[in-house]
């Protein structure tokens, strides 16, 4: 698992030289996630749909080091889109992957673009 989370690595949209092709629309859920595997990595991907946004972070939790983010519920703390861990209840930033109940751990966040009713997440 260490290694896992070593590859696990924030990418800004001006950082993307690679775009995956992750899902169709309709293949997520309204106001949910997928998990995708991307060169053995495993991204949570989210359709945030009552902010008509998407995003994407590691699938990995860093509290207790499961793979289950994906499957977490999605909010929001004031006009901060979150997720919740769904065994830990810790929250994180969909934006910037910050653990929103505390600094002891952050989650890598990656661009995500819509085309052709098709979702993509940019890699490095």
């Amino acid at each position: 698992m260490t290694s896992e989370l070593l590859n696990y690595k924030t990418v800004s949209p001006d950082e993307v030289t690679t775009w995956h092709e992750a899902c169709k629309v309709t293949d997520f859920p309204q106001d949910g996630g997928l998990c995708i595997s991307y060169q053995g990595l495993q991204i949570a991907v989210f359709n945030f749909s009552q902010r008509k946004e998407w995003y994407a972070t590691q699938n990995l939790c860093p509290h207790k080091h499961q793979m289950i983010l994906s499957r977490g519920m999605v909010g929001s703390e004031g006009e901060e889109p979150k997720v919740a861990c769904p065994f830990h209840k810790k929250t994180f930033s969909l934006k910037s992957g910050e653990n929103l109940n505390g600094n002891e751990c952050k989650l890598a966040t990656y661009p995500v673009k819509v085309e052709n009713e098709t979702v993509y997440v940019g890699f490095a």
